[in-house]
């Protein structure tokens, strides 16, 4: 007997999911609420891994486990083949992404004041200064306001109204060679290619996988 829910109340929740509407569903009774809240989640799951699933499908093989009945997929296969699928679609996400991040910093470096390292790190001077420049071992204190592509803040000392303090190797690589550049007192602008960034694995919710970043950054102080 499985918990909550008996193989027969899902197995017919699932099967009669084609002729059922939401005004046959009774709330009041216990099997029907947890089987219907139990759909839910378990969709809402499935919708946020899987953009597209054949659900004639979904509901053959679901049907067949749950019943113990013979599958045509053994649980080694059928792990594999989900496994395989979710790194295809990761791989064209991640493909996708960084082709966007490529083409605007292609059509970036055309700008006026752009310049562009060795590296692929693009670089624009807002504020000139004289003095000294950090090394990568350094400590630095910086003012600095980081945006995507499309303008969306994911990281400011501006707004928070604080400076920030960090060793200079410690950050991501585009900033370390770009801050190596800049002298006390100045101010620039980064356009980060992704592989000096955070890469295919991105970081938070706002910076996704292959996304190329912008920082201002204002440099303000070496060492502690």
């Amino acid at each position: 007997m499985k918990t909550l829910i008996s193989r027969l109340a899902v197995t017919s929740a699932i099967g009669l999911a084609a002729t059922s509407s939401a005004a046959d569903i009774d709330l009041n009774n216990a099997e029907q609420n947890v089987s219907y809240s139990l759909g839910t989640l378990v969709a809402g799951q499935l919708a946020n891994d899987f953009d597209n699933l054949n659900l004639e499908a979904f509901v053959e093989g679901f049907n067949a486990a749950y019943l113990g009945q013979k599958t045509l997929v053994n649980e080694k296969e059928a792990v594999a083949a989900v496994q395989d699928y979710q790194r295809k679609i990761a791989a064209s996400k991640f493909e996708g992404a960084l082709t966007n991040s490529e083409a605007y910093l292609v059509e970036n470096a055309e700008n006026d004041g752009v310049q562009v390292t060795p590296s692929g790190l693009q670089y624009q001077i807002l504020t000139v200064a004289e003095g000294d420049k950090p090394t990568a071992t350094d400590t630095v204190t910086v003012h600095y306001h980081g945006t995507t592509m499309d303008g969306r803040v994911f990281d400011s000392s501006v707004e928070r109204g604080e400076p920030a303090q960090f060793p200079l190797n410690g950050v991501i690589a585009g900033w370390t060679e770009g801050v190596q550049l800049m002298s006390v007192g100045s101010k620039f602008k980064f356009f980060i290619h992704p592989d000096l960034a955070y890469g295919t694995q991105g970081a938070g919710q706002m910076i996704g996988p292959n996304d190329a970043l912008i920082f201002e950054v204002e440099l303000i102080k070496i060492g502690q």
